[in-house]
């Protein structure tokens, strides 16, 4: 059976900058007080002319010229978003449109914040049967079209942005899987502590709740990941957990015990991007030099419907 790996990555965010200082303007907050509370600063939002597929594009044609690939080499393209307001023509469908491709399957994923992680985990399960050889796996959220940006509470936390990452056949893979196993899973009965319902759709959360069972169950939960990958977590060059809010990011990395690795904290700049944080995180790791080619890599995404997927990589 024929293994899979990540051989390129790439991100885009839109142009415009919303600072905490903005936001201090439009609701009664500060900028100590969200930096305080959720350690961001800055995060990104896109106009009414820049829809998801677009953003979703950006980071894909990113992502193929880094791997050398043309649109018409890739078989799959599979989507990770929970701001798709339109049921069809899909996101996936609209992004292989924008980029001339063949006929490549394509699907959309919503498991919202852990969007990527299970798309990811999809496109080697694929690529294991044989079912594709070269798939295109994008993360792309647009939040700040469901955000009330009126509440305080929610409005601070969100932006927009896309990842994409590359995945590809790996036969030589071995006893050093490129992507590694899989585990994920959900609590249902909880599932409604993260929300994006209505007529418009709008977020909402109960924040309390969600950092209760990040920061308690999780971290047990990405050390059996690591196992199940065959290393141990202070084996791993990186940890790109879902960039949700730096205070469950920084006590889940801890608990997990990858004293070694580089954390990623891109929330700071560019705030909760839902199922585009974890590949948005790693491109910019990567192509800053923070982690080697082939680095062990823990991706851990976690949120809506209290779900979690995470799996280690191969850094390309």
């Amino acid at each position: 059976m024929t293994g899979s790996r990540v051989v390129a990555l790439g991100h885009y965010q839109p142009a415009k900058v919303l600072t905490n200082d903005d936001l201090a303007a439009m609701v009664d907050t500060s900028d100590e007080w969200i930096t305080s509370r959720v350690g961001i600063r800055t995060r990104h939002v896109g106009g009414p002319d820049e829809p998801v597929d677009e953003l979703a594009a950006h980071a894909a044609a990113k992502a193929l010229a880094s791997a050398g690939l043309q649109p018409a080499d890739i078989d799959m393209v599979l989507v990770a978003t929970s701001t798709a307001i339109d049921r069809s023509p899909s996101m996936s469908a609209r992004v292989a449109a924008r980029l001339g491709m063949g006929s490549p399957a394509v699907m959309d994923i919503n498991v919202v914040c852990s969007g990527f992680t299970h798309a990811l985990a999809t496109a080697d399960h694929a690529i294991r049967a044989g079912a594709a050889t070269r798939a295109l796996v994008i993360g792309a959220d647009k939040m700040g079209d469901i955000v009330d940006w009126t509440d305080r509470s929610t409005c601070v936390l969100m932006g927009d942005g896309a990842g994409a990452a590359v995945v590809t056949a790996d036969p030589e893979g071995g006893d050093r899987p490129g992507i590694g196993p899989v585990l994920w899973g959900s609590v249902p009965e909880m599932g409604n502590a993260v929300r994006i319902e209505g007529t418009p759709p709008r977020f909402a959360q109960e924040g309390q709740s969600v950092y209760r069972w990040a920061t308690t169950q999780l971290p047990p939960i990405a050390r059996e990941v690591c196992q199940r990958a065959g290393v141990t977590p202070e084996d791993l060059a990186a940890v790109v957990l879902h960039q949700a809010n730096l205070r469950i990011i920084e006590p889940v990395a801890r608990k997990i015990g990858a004293v070694n690795a580089v954390i990623a904290r891109d929330v700071v700049d560019s705030g909760n991007t839902s199922a585009a944080s974890i590949p948005m995180a790693l491109s910019k790791l990567v192509e800053r030099g923070e982690v080697e080619s082939g680095a062990p890599a823990l991706l851990f995404g976690f949120g809506g419907n209290l779900s979690y997927a995470g799996q280690v990589i191969r850094c390309p």
